[in-house]
């Protein structure tokens, strides 16, 4: 039985050319990149050529990109070193409802030392209403944190607005941009932004590598403290194959972008209609036009999703979020938008990628269709 695989919002595979960029760093040039012989410079090099590539997809200055271990880290670095003074935390922190918790959790972290949080709520499509960040907007207002695309069912942010609102209040605005990197243009003058975080394995480099777009004047405290790699901000030596990665990956994004998310999104619109024909009372989550062109949030109605894909096991995808796979409890962004419990239930996420074929999407729509109507015939 060949696998179908409907999960590129958990992880993507590594890009065969992402690979071959990556390969001679693993092995001849492993040289430290702070070294200054002919193998560290080598490093050091192809260091700031991925850094470059990386700025360019984003429409940044190269440095302004500061490598980092994980996305998660890079999220970590943009809110606590805004937040960080000179012995404490301090400030007041806004952020939606819908934040991965790679976001919501170092917020949490930092309201607990002492900082104030407040959560703003979506609509029943998932879309932060830009009005009400601007009322929970205060005086002491460090940052702004508001995911670009969600993760779960796609919802595009109106992030330019908001962007707008923070500027007038002078307060900083960091994006969580690990699911629409590569998915759709992402350039930081146009979102407007301060901090950007994306995730390399969100973009077909491996896992293990992320990065932190800081706008050239923003103050920054590290979160880990060494020697003074990446201008100070993430001390440690620089995973210099990883990082290379990372570069080929933004290259091939930049390169691939429009013509992807336009085949994608047939793709997605295909596997929509076709379970849509077929299952009376099915309905989707996320807003229809301001949504990720790869990604399909369905609620399957009378039925476990977790027991559908078990009963497809040719279908890998996930029952809302990656990390809250195989558990059945309603997830945040599926209770911000007001799902009811047994509909959440039914909730299965459908994420394409570049490898999707118009065979895979037919195959699984048929899987799903067949495992529905088994569950409820069992019912």
């Amino acid at each position: 039985m060949r696998q179908i695989y409907l999960d590129y919002n958990a992880t993507t595979p590594v890009a065969p050319t992402v690979f071959e960029a990556m390969r001679p760093f693993l092995t001849d040039h492993f040289g430290n990149p702070s070294s200054g012989h002919v193998l560290g410079r080598a490093c050091s090099q192809a260091i700031e050529d991925a850094r470059e590539s990386v700025a360019m997809l984003l429409g940044a200055a190269s440095d302004e990109i500061i490598f980092t271990g994980t996305g998660t880290e890079a999220n970590n670095l943009a809110l606590k070193g805004v937040c960080q003074e000179a012995d404490r935390f301090a400030g007041h922190i806004v952020i939606s409802s819908i934040e991965h918790p790679a976001v919501k959790e170092p917020a949490s972290y930092l309201n607990r030392m002492g900082c104030q949080l407040t959560v703003v709520g979506t609509d029943e499509r998932g879309i932060v209403d830009p009005h009400a960040v601007e009322a929970a907007i205060r005086e002491d207002t460090k940052i702004v944190s508001i995911m670009h695309a969600n993760n779960e069912i796609g919802s595009i942010q109106p992030i330019q607005e908001i962007s707008k609102i923070c500027r007038r209040h002078k307060v900083l605005l960091h994006t969580d941009a690990a699911q629409s990197i590569g998915k759709i243009r992402t350039d930081v003058d146009e979102l407007g932004v301060d901090l950007l975080t994306l995730a390399g394995h969100k973009l077909y480099a491996p896992k293990g590598i992320g990065a932190l777009y800081v706008r050239c004047g923003i103050p920054l405290q590290p979160v880990l403290h060494g020697a003074g790699h990446e201008q100070g901000l993430r001390p440690g030596t620089e995973n210099t194959p990883y990082i290379v990665a990372l570069g080929a990956a933004a290259k091939l994004a930049a390169r691939s972008l429009p013509e992807n998310a336009d085949r994608i999104a047939r793709l997605r619109n295909l596997l929509q209609s076709g379970l849509e024909d077929a299952i009376p009372g099915i309905t989707f989550n996320g807003h229809r036009d301001h949504c990720l062109p790869n990604t399909l949030s369905v609620n399957f109605p009378r039925v476990s999703g977790y027991y559908l894909l078990n009963r497809c096991p040719e279908v890998l995808a996930s029952t809302g979020a990656a990390c809250h796979s195989g558990t059945e409890h309603i997830s945040d962004t599926l209770h911000s938008i007001g799902l009811t419990q047994s509909k959440a239930m039914g909730t299965i996420r459908l994420s394409l990628g570049w490898n999707t074929s118009e065979e895979d999407v037919q195959r699984a729509t048929s899987a799903m269709i067949s495992a529905w109507e088994s569950l409820t015939a069992d019912a």
